[in-house]
């Protein structure tokens, strides 16, 4: 359901890439949505400014090869962020299936040392760097993994704040709902 030019209409964006997979699918007033039902989708999410940094110079097609991989790592991605710190086994095995089509590598070259990633084929790229990704935010503070405290919101995120207390995917949509229903809730037992 990309939006006119290929603008992305997800009420979330700029997460960690990992995160940023997971919020392809969203809820707002319209109902139920999700960015990947479609190739013209798959292209908007491709297009995005993360995607495009952590993609670099390597083009990925936008086809039903690249969107099968990417719904894999997502399903793969929704099972590990139920308990980020202590993974179900399923959750362990369906992340491990797409990071074992890549691999990192080191090398140097004469300007100094340099990574890079090595994929069964392009359309692995982006589905094995967004289970890289949460790798290294599960290295990092697994405990900052979160799902958005509204229970009908199905949005996750990575919590940056300097205390770690964030509860809502945005302050200005569900952080507002919940001081709104907590406020009629007060002034209607009053």
């Amino acid at each position: 359901m990309p939006s006119a030019a290929g603008s992305d209409p997800r009420p979330l964006t700029g997460e960690p890439l990992a995160i940023d997979l997971l919020n392809t699918r969203w809820i707002d007033a319209a109902g139920r949505h999700d960015l990947l039902d479609s190739l013209d989708g798959l292209a908007t999410w491709l297009a995005g400014p993360l995607v495009s940094r952590a993609l670099g110079d390597t083009q990925v097609p936008a086809d039903h090869d690249t969107l099968r991989r990417l719904l894999q790592a997502r399903a793969a991605l929704d099972q590990a962020a139920i308990d980020p710190q202590h993974p179900d086994d399923g959750a362990v095995e369906a992340l491990n299936a797409v990071l074992a089509h890549g691999r990192r590598g080191l090398l140097l070259r004469p300007d100094g040392p340099d990574a890079y990633v090595e994929v069964e084929s392009p359309a692995w790229l982006p589905a094995w760097l967004a289970a890289e990704d949460y790798l290294r935010l599960l290295a990092e503070r697994p405990e900052r993994i979160r799902s958005c405290g509204n229970p009908e919101c199905v949005l996750h995120f990575y919590d940056t704040s300097k205390n770690g207390t964030r509860r809502w995917c945005s302050m200005a949509g569900c952080g507002n709902r919940a001081k709104a229903q907590r406020h009629y809730a007060r002034q209607k037992k009053a």
